[in-house]
């Protein structure tokens, strides 16, 4: 029998590698997952839309991410693995990622809200200042802003409608996909 090695086991190269880990924040666990160089830098953190869990990322998007940087995406609290019970507000959920922000050590992260996302990203930028370098808002909009109330209903919508056909956005042909090798060339957001 061989000794076990001493060298430290290879950080994961792409997001679908990742492992999953959890932390308590207050007593609940979170789940999340973290890629990308550690030390140095401002972390990114990604905030998901609703109904969405850690395995609704695209690992070839995080992947481009993280070829620069550390990026880090959890699941909500009652959604996904993470324990608790759903919050019944977006200011709540907001509340929620900043504790989680804070148990990891973080002093300051950049935000990239998705959908839901980004209502959480709006509330953490203007209630928490000091703790958010950079937001990213992609596919939302502003609380209150027009058809921001029949989100919800046409996401049921369109859960029943995939559950029924047994067809998702992701089995799609037409699914635009991420060239990684353009993700090079993709902006950074160290400085």
């Amino acid at each position: 029998m061989s000794a076990p090695s001493s060298s430290p086991t290879p950080a994961p190269s792409s997001y679908k590698d990742v492992p999953t880990r959890s932390v308590s924040v207050r007593g609940v666990d979170f789940v999340y997952r973290q890629l990308g160089p550690e030390g140095g830098g401002v972390p990114l953190i990604l905030l998901h839309h609703l109904t969405a869990v850690l395995d609704n990322w695209d690992p070839r998007v995080i992947d481009g991410l993280a070829a620069r940087r550390r990026v880090i995406t959890f699941d909500n609290r009652g959604v996904g693995a993470s324990g608790g019970s759903t919050p019944d507000t977006i200011e709540a959920m907001a509340r929620d990622v900043v504790l989680f922000i804070r148990t990891l050590g973080f002093e300051q992260v950049d935000l990239l809200g998705l959908s839901m996302g980004g209502f959480i990203a709006q509330v953490i930028a203007a209630e928490e200042p000091q703790l958010v370098r950079r937001v990213v808002l992609a596919g939302t909009g502003p609380a209150g802003g027009p058809g921001i109330d029949k989100v919800t209903a046409l996401t049921l919508r369109d859960i029943l409608k995939g559950f029924l056909t047994a067809k998702t956005p992701s089995s799609s042909s037409s699914s635009p996909t991420l060239n990684t090798a353009d993700a090079k060339h993709a902006p950074s957001w160290n400085g």
